[in-house]
C-alpha cells in the first residue's frame, strides 16, 4: 500500500479547522453538531485524498461524485468544502441566514452539492442511478454515498444494497458512519443493526470494518478500491458521535445543539485542547 499523499498531519489539521467550522455554525439556530463532528474525518479525507472533485471541476463529466445521504452532517461538508476552497469561508457566517443558501442540510445551490438531501435512506438509489450511467458509458468516475448508521432504518438502504449488486456496481461506495446513535437513542437500544458486517456482506457487498478516526485506517481502506471486482463496496467506519469535544462526546442528548458565543467560545478551548492531548499521548486518544 502507497502511503497517503497528503501527510497525516496535514490532515488532522485539516479535520480540526472543519470542526472549528462546526461549533462557530452551531449558533443563531443551531445545526446538527455531534453528527457532524463524528463525520468530519471521513469528509475531510475523501475530498482531500480519494475523489477526483476540485474547484475547476465541478462541472467535469469525469469528475468523482459524493452524495451526502445523511444531509445533517452538512455542517462537516461545508466546513470541509471551505477549507479546500471550494466555498468562500466567509459564507459560512451566513448559516441559516436568508441571504445565502447554507441551511440545515445540502442545497444544489452550492457547488459541488450534487443532490438535495435529508430525508433519509434514499440518497443511496441515486446513487445507484448515477454509478449504473458511469458503467453503461464506460466511464472511471468514482460514486461515494455516506450514510449514518440509523439511517439504515430507514428509506430504501437495503433495497438499494441488493440493486447494487445485482448490477455488479464496483464503482459505487457505500460509506456507514457508524457512530452508534440514531437521533437521541443508541442504534442497539432501539433498532440493533449487529452485525453490521455480516448483514452487508450476506447481501453480496465487499466490506471493510475501520477506525473512521484514524486516518491511516481511512487510506488503507480506500486504496484498495475497488474491493472485490463486480460487488458493491461498503466501508463502515467507527465513528464517535461529538467526536473532538469530551464534553459532548457519546451523549445523546446533543445530537442537536444551539449554543451561545460563550458556549462557543469554551468548546472552542475544548476543541484544541482536546486534538493537542491526541497528538501528545496515544493512551488519552478518545476513538
Amino acid at each position: 500500500m502507497q502511503s497517503s499523499a497528503i501527510p497525516i498531519d496535514q490532515l488532522e489539521a485539516t479535520a480540526l479547522k472543519v470542526r472549528e467550522h462546526i461549533i462557530k455554525m452551531s449558533t443563531d439556530g443551531g445545526c446538527f453538531v455531534g453528527a457532524s463532528l463524528s463525520a468530519a474525518d471521513l469528509i475531510v479525507y475523501l475530498y482531500s485524498e480519494f475523489l477526483n472533485i476540485n474547484p475547476n471541476n465541478l462541472n467535469d463529466p469525469d469528475r468523482d461524485y459524493l452524495f451526502l445521504s445523511k444531509g445533517h452532517d452538512v455542517p462537516a461538508l461545508y466546513g470541509t468544502f471551505a477549507e479546500l476552497g471550494l466555498l468562500e469561508k466567509d459564507r459560512l457566517k451566513n448559516h441559516l441566514s436568508l441571504n445565502d443558501h447554507i441551511y440545515w442540510h445540502p442545497n444544489t445551490h452550492i457547488p459541488g452539492i450534487e443532490f438535495h438531501s435529508g430525508s433519509l435512506g434514499h440518497l443511496p438509489s441515486v446513487a445507484i442511478g448515477v454509478a449504473m450511467d458511469i458503467k453503461i458509458r464506460g466511464g472511471k468516475n468514482k460514486v461515494i454515498c455516506i450514510m449514518g448508521d440509523g439511517e439504515l432504518n430507514e428509506g430504501t438502504c437495503w433495497e438499494a444494497a441488493l440493486v447494487a449488486n445485482a448490477h455488479k456496481l464496483d464503482n459505487l461506495i457505500f460509506v456507514i458512519d457508524r457512530n452508534h446513535f440514531q437521533a437521541n437513542m443508541p442504534t442497539e437500544e432501539l433498532i440493533p443493526l449487529e452485525p453490521l458486517h455480516d448483514k452487508f456482506t450476506a447481501f453480496g457487498a465487499a466490506v471493510k470494518r475501520i477506525d473512521g478516526h484514524s486516518f491511516e485506517s481511512l487510506h488503507e481502506a480506500f486504496s484498495a478500491y475497488p474491493f472485490e471486482t463486480g460487488k458493491l463496496n461498503v466501508v463502515i467506519a467507527d465513528t464517535v458521535r461529538g467526536k473532538g469535544l469530551p464534553s459532548i462526546e457519546r451523549r445523546a442528548d446533543r445530537w442537536f445543539c444551539n449554543f451561545n458565543a460563550e458556549e462557543v467560545e469554551s468548546l472552542l478551548k475544548e476543541l484544541h485542547g482536546e486534538h493537542l492531548t491526541n497528538l501528545t499521548s496515544e493512551t488519552l486518544v478518545v476513538r
